[in-house]
C-alpha cells in the first residue's frame, strides 16, 4: 500500500501524520517515511521508518463513517434518551432553575434542602449564611451547593473549616454522599508532603479540596501558606465555614476582643470567590465579609 504526505497512518500502535516520503531509489529498496506523532503523550514526536518493513503499518482512511455504518444504527429509543441526557447537561450548566446535584448524590433530598441551592445559583458569587436547626441537614445543603458548583465548573478550589471533632465526619460524608474526595489538612499531611517534595513546598498547592479544623486554621503556621496559595483573591474558590458562630465578632463592650479564629476568617474569607457559613446559632456574619 502506497503512502503519501498528509495522510494519517498507524505505526507501532500509534497514530502519526506523514510529513515526508522519500521515494526508494531502486525497486528492491524500501520507502523512507518521516512521521510526526499525533498521540497526546507524545505529540509532535518525530519518527522515521522504512514503510515496507513495519509489521503493523496501516493507512487510516480519511473518514470513519464507513466503519460506523458497518456497526448498524442505535435503537431510536436509546438514542433519544442519550440525546436528552446531553441536552439536560447543556441546559443545567447555564440555567439556574435546573439542578444536577440532587441526582448525583447518594441521599434522599428534602424539599427545604433545595432552597439554599436555588438561592446560591441565582447569585453571581455564592455568599450564604445557612442557620438551620441541628439535625436539619446543613452539611447536605452545603454539599449540594458545592456539588452543583463543581459540575458547572464554577469552583475548582475548596476549603472546609470545621471543629476538630467533626473533621472526619465531613470527609466521610463528602465522600459517601457526594463522591467528593477531600484531604484533611493536618500536621501529618504537612509532614508527608514535605517529606515527599521538600521542606520548601507549600502543602496547599498539592491538592484542590481540603478540610481543616478551626484549631489549625487559626494557627499562623497553617494560615500563612493558605494566604500565599489564595493570593489577594482567587476565582473559582469556595470557603465552607462550619459552626460559623465560633468566628463571630466580639460584642461592642469595652473589654471584648476578637478571637484569633475571628481575625483569621476575616482575613482569608475575602480571598475566596464563594463562601458558605453554617451554624445552628444565627449570627450576623457581615463583619466576616460574607
Amino acid at each position: 500500500m502506497s503512502v503519501v504526505t498528509g495522510q494519517i497512518v498507524r505505526v507501532r500502535s500509534r497514530q502519526y501524520l506523514v510529513e515526508d516520503v522519500v521515494a526508494k531509489p531502486l525497486v528492491k529498496e524500501d520507502t523512507l517515511v518521516c512521521l510526526s506523532c499525533l498521540e497526546d503523550d507524545a505529540l509532535g514526536e518525530q519518527l522515521e521508518v522504512l514503510w515496507e518493513r513495519e509489521v503493523d503499518a496501516k493507512v487510516i482512511g480519511k473518514t470513519s463513517w464507513e466503519s460506523i455504518a458497518n456497526r448498524g444504527f442505535d435503537n431510536p429509543r436509546l438514542f433519544s434518551a442519550y440525546l436528552h441526557t446531553l441536552r439536560w447537561n447543556c441546559v443545567t450548566s447555564t440555567d439556574p432553575k435546573l439542578f444536577q446535584a440532587p441526582y448525583r448524590a447518594g441521599i434522599e433530598v428534602k424539599a427545604y434542602q433545595l432552597e439554599p441551592l436555588r438561592k446560591a445559583l441565582l447569585m453571581p458569587r455564592v455568599a450564604l449564611f445557612i442557620a438551620d436547626d441541628v439535625g436539619l441537614g446543613k452539611t447536605i445543603e452545603a454539599g449540594l451547593i458545592l456539588r452543583e458548583m463543581l459540575m458547572r465548573q464554577k469552583v475548582r478550589r475548596v476549603v472546609i473549616s470545621c471543629p476538630p471533632s467533626v473533621v472526619r465526619q465531613w470527609q466521610e460524608e463528602m465522600e459517601s454522599r457526594f463522591g467528593l474526595t477531600f484531604v484533611i489538612f493536618d500536621r501529618e499531611f504537612v509532614a508527608s508532603r514535605r517529606q515527599e517534595r521538600g521542606y520548601g513546598i507549600n502543602p496547599w498547592t498539592t491538592h484542590s479540596r481540603f478540610i481543616i479544623s478551626h484549631a489549625l486554621l487559626r494557627d499562623e503556621t497553617y494560615a500563612a501558606p493558605l494566604r500565599d496559595w489564595l493570593g489577594d483573591f482567587t476565582g473559582a474558590s469556595m470557603l465552607i465555614l462550619d459552626e460559623a458562630h465560633n468566628a463571630a465578632p466580639a460584642s461592642g463592650t469595652k473589654y471584648a476582643v476578637d478571637s484569633q479564629l475571628t481575625r483569621t476568617v476575616r482575613d482569608i474569607a475575602p480571598r475566596f470567590e464563594h463562601k458558605l457559613f453554617l451554624s445552628a446559632t444565627p449570627h450576623n456574619c457581615s463583619d466576616l465579609q460574607c
